[in-house]
């Protein structure tokens, strides 16, 4: 029983008789625990008013370099500038972004320790783990979508093929004999190959890896054949003549890349596979606090020069609100969870 139940109890008994000063005293000590109650349970959920005084992670599930590596160092440099506080970036790769993804969500939701989220962790990952340390929607609290960037196809220069139809016919004569890599198991990188496999009917093995830091120079040396990448990560090697891009996994071309093809419009018709990012907390996450982040996220990616420097680099900023990112994230997982049925991935 604590201080202050204890002397409301006491004062509350018919039948004792206290003099007026113990009264007094008791009093004054069911105040004082009242407003220490109060403050501690203030102190306890942060608010947008209070929030933050101390240092901000943002956990990135996969290697430096990448697409979610570059977003969260944007976010921290504008936010540090902005709140007065750290913002620290924190690299977790492993299993697919289940690694970083469990850490978030297993955190206090106090708004000082965010994710980058995926497509592949929040709508790809729940349908190909047999099991899951945490929920990729309920644990999770929304905060907004960051950008997209399309996947590209990248080939070894040494494969001796010049086009996507010569990369088919050479996949379809060699069965399970080339490989394509990705930046690990259940990525939109991963899941592209899938796609790809499945609507070009060819066999081609998986091979895994922690990023692209791993993968990109198995690509190069030729220990692997091909390699689907975040287009905004490649785009520089695409540029320097060290791989060769073959397609673009959306719609419509890059803006970035505008004389690389869509893997649709080269006879894949209706392939489309996005890479996009958002920004997570984990869930039960305070509402001044969720509006706070999403606001200070508005700000950073709208901001012409952060806006234009991610285009030129092959992203592009979309930030909007929770209800939006929630439909996008529903939508996503049902549309990844039949490609996961139908190509009969499974990681126990």
């Amino acid at each position: 029983m604590d201080l202050v139940t204890h002397a409301f109890r006491i004062l509350s008994l018919p039948t004792l008789h206290l003099s007026t000063a113990v009264k007094k005293l008791f009093a004054s000590l069911l105040t004082i625990g009242l407003l220490v109650s109060v403050t501690a349970n203030a102190q306890s959920k942060p608010n947008s008013l209070t929030w933050p005084t101390q240092p901000i992670r943002i956990i990135v599930t996969f290697t430096p370099g990448g697409a979610p590596d570059v977003l969260a160092r944007v976010l921290a440099q504008s936010w540090q500038e902005s709140l007065g506080v750290p913002v620290l970036v924190e690299n977790r790769p492993g299993f697919g972004g289940n690694i970083g993804a469990e850490m978030v969500a297993k955190s206090d939701p106090d708004g000082y320790t965010l994710l980058i989220g995926t497509v592949g962790i929040h709508a790809i990952n729940g349908a190909l783990y047999e099991k899951m340390s945490y929920d990729p929607i309920k644990d999770f609290t929304p905060i907004s979508f960051l950008a997209s960037t399309p996947n590209v196809l990248i080939v070894n220069k040494r494969l001796g093929v010049n086009n996507l139809h010569e990369l088919i016919e050479m996949a379809k004569t060699k069965p399970n004999q080339l490989t394509f890599g990705s930046s690990g198991v259940g990525t939109s990188l991963h899941m592209s190959g899938e796609l790809f496999k499945e609507m070009a009917g060819v066999e081609i093995r998986h091979i895994p890896y922690k990023g692209r830091a791993q993968s990109l120079p198995d690509l190069i040396s030729g220990r692997i054949s091909m390699l689907f990448d975040n287009l905004s990560s490649s785009l520089p090697l695409i540029k320097a003549g060290e791989v060769q891009a073959l397609g673009v996994t959306t719609l419509k071309r890059s803006p970035a890349a505008p004389d690389i093809p869509t893997l649709a419009e080269q006879g894949l018709h209706g392939f489309e596979a996005t890479s996009w990012f958002s920004l997570m907390a984990p869930a039960n996450l305070p509402v001044a606090v969720q509006k706070r982040l999403n606001a200070l996220t508005r700000q950073t990616l709208n901001n012409p020069q952060v806006r234009n420097r991610l285009l030129e680099g092959g992203l592009e900023p979309a930030p909007g609100s929770p209800k939006e990112l929630t439909k996008l994230i529903q939508s996503e997982t049902s549309k990844w969870s039949r490609v996961v049925h139908q190509s009969g991935a499974k990681v126990e």
